[in-house]
């Protein structure tokens, strides 16, 4: 709101004549008030970013007086373990060369990040996840199902027995940036199941020889 005052100037009737002056204050107190009331308005509608995890499973604690005697079957599950900066992989049950499997004691492969690499093995191994997810995903896109029922269905693939549950295990010389790099690509594989562990004395041994 603008105030304009006005006073006279000159004499009664004797003299020049001035011209009279004219002084202009500017009222700011609404334009404050409003200031307030937008600012009250955005903190209250806006809505804050909130801060993505993904959930890891963690085994119980072994009690090292009473070790298990045997490691306990794994189905359609894969190994990561890394060592500096490489990554070597297995696919379900360890067998140490005291005691070979079916197919011979087990042996580590190496992979990386590249296009071939971690990421084609969890899309292999997680391949009905991802299949379910694209089915329900065309589903939502025509309207057929609900947010909420998409993320329902997905969450259930990850529980099947069907998907892919994934072991990461690291030495005492592995890289913070590995660790995160293989968590960032199970995420895109949508992996349901991980689940930080220790590693066995026979894949360390294992592992010394690969690294030699």
């Amino acid at each position: 709101m603008a105030e304009i005052s006005e006073g006279g100037g000159g004499g009664h009737g004797k003299g020049k004549k001035r011209a009279k002056k004219s002084s202009t204050r500017v009222d700011m107190t609404p334009m404050v008030d409003l200031a307030f009331l937008l600012l009250t308005f955005f903190v209250l509608t806006s809505t804050f970013s909130k801060p993505k995890v993904m959930s890891l499973v963690y085994p119980a604690k072994i009690d090292p007086k009473n070790p298990p005697k045997e490691q306990p079957k794994i189905n359609n599950a894969i190994t990561f373990i890394l060592s500096e900066d490489k990554i070597y992989y297995y696919t379900g049950q360890f067998y140490p060369a005291a005691k070979p499997g079916p197919k011979g004691p087990t042996v580590f492969e190496e992979t990386d990040f590249g296009t071939k690499g971690v990421r084609k093995l969890l899309a292999d191994g997680n391949e009905y996840v991802l299949s379910q997810k694209k089915i329900n995903g065309k589903k939502l896109e025509n309207k057929q199902i609900q947010d909420t029922t998409y993320l329902r269905l997905l969450s259930d693939s990850k529980k099947n027995k069907e998907a892919l549950k994934v072991l990461i295990k690291t030495d005492d010389k592995a890289t913070c940036k590995n660790f995160i790099d293989l968590v960032d690509e199970l995420k895109i594989a949508e992996i349901g199941v991980i689940a930080p562990v220790d590693l066995m004395p026979a894949e360390l041994v294992l592992l010394k020889t690969k690294i030699k």
